[in-house]
């Protein structure tokens, strides 16, 4: 991968505050999933610590449960304001935002007022960040099912977050040890994400891609384009997505500075990325980036949302139902994204 460089702090706000040790808020996530678990999981490492200060946006009562439950040497702290926040390792301060009841958090089963407690955890995050009291945050797993039965027509945090901020582009950007890839969409189903290969969509994701990679550090971010068919369509005979839409995206974009190259079969694209040829790749649905994240690298694997006003870093798994509330989640991804999230904060900077 190419060295990241210069810094660059994103959001303006933030600008003339102590950024040593800022603010990361984090999500809970659905507490009826492996979230609560993963969370102190994650803030029972001490190097999260030195680099920011931690503060739990959910329920002290749940964060105390999943304490319990793996057994984590923490405490508990609850703060009025995220102003009081000291980031003392050993303590998990905690924003209560909420009624949340004890019985509405069946380990491991869909549950309305869960779903409804993790959507307004989200929310109250992201309106800390952008009011400046947050420098950036961090989010455990939602549930999309529990979450739509609470009455949320998002299907899921970035677009949650897409209509708290009235951003107009945004995208997924999964990340983990030698590989990015950008998804040109990712909540639709197959039929619908081969519809939105289009010209401007295109467009719009290498504009958007190219335009926060340079904010993050990148002088000139290299993007490999991902075919949406077999061998790039071998000429038309495969279908005429390649020629007609992704092909003229890449000349625009190309013409407007942007370094793309493409489309490139989805078989060879992401082992170039690895291999160093391409700082990131566009994929053209769900599924094809993130089955190359997880292959390659999937514990560690994180998501970065790009387009908002505000560092938004995130777990690239689920809410992992089948085995909430045995303790054996694994938090390393959670662990990344606070890490990722903070070292935004501190210098804009990706790692």
């Amino acid at each position: 991968m190419r060295a990241w460089c210069t810094t660059h702090v994103p959001n303006t706000r933030l600008r003339g505050k102590d950024t040593k040790r800022p603010i990361v808020a984090v999500t809970l996530g659905d507490p009826c999933g492996i979230g609560p678990e993963v969370v102190v999981k994650a803030l029972a490492s001490r190097a999260l610590f030195r680099l920011c200060r931690p503060v739990v946006i959910g329920s002290e009562p749940v964060v105390q449960s999943a304490i319990r439950l793996t057994g984590v040497p923490l405490q508990t702290r609850r703060l009025a304001s995220v102003h009081e926040a000291r980031g003392e390792y050993g303590t998990v301060e905690v924003l209560q935002h909420g009624s949340l009841r004890a019985q509405a958090v069946p380990m491991g089963k869909i549950s309305e007022e869960a779903g409804k407690a993790s959507v307004e955890w989200v929310l109250r995050a992201g309106q800390l960040c952008l009011s400046g009291e947050a420098m950036a945050m961090a989010t455990a797993p939602i549930n999309k099912e529990a979450a739509k039965l609470a009455g949320s027509t998002a299907v899921g945090h970035m677009e949650l977050l897409q209509e708290l901020t009235g951003s107009t582009n945004v995208a997924t950007m999964l990340m983990t040890k030698g590989l990015r890839v950008v998804h040109l969409t990712t909540h639709r189903s197959l039929r619908q994400a081969c519809e939105a290969v289009t010209v401007e969509n295109v467009r719009a994701k290498l504009e958007l891609t190219h335009r926060q990679l340079k904010e993050w550090g990148l002088p000139r971010p290299c993007i490999g384009v991902a075919a949406l068919n077999p061998h790039a369509s071998d000429g038309g005979l495969l279908g005429d997505e390649e020629q007609q839409q992704i092909a003229p995206a890449i000349a625009q974009a190309r013409a407007q500075g942007i370094d793309a190259t493409g489309p490139i079969p989805a078989d060879v694209v992401f082992h170039q990325a690895i291999t160093g040829r391409y700082d990131v790749v566009l994929a053209m649905y769900h599924d094809q980036g993130h089955v190359a994240i997880k292959v390659h690298g999937f514990e560690e694997s994180i998501s970065v949302t790009l387009g908002l006003p505000f560092v938004r870093t995130s777990v690239d798994h689920g809410t992992a139902f089948d085995i909430a509330g045995k303790g054996t989640a694994d938090a390393r991804s959670m662990t990344g994204a606070i890490r990722v999230a903070a070292l935004l904060a501190r210098s804009g900077r990706l790692p």
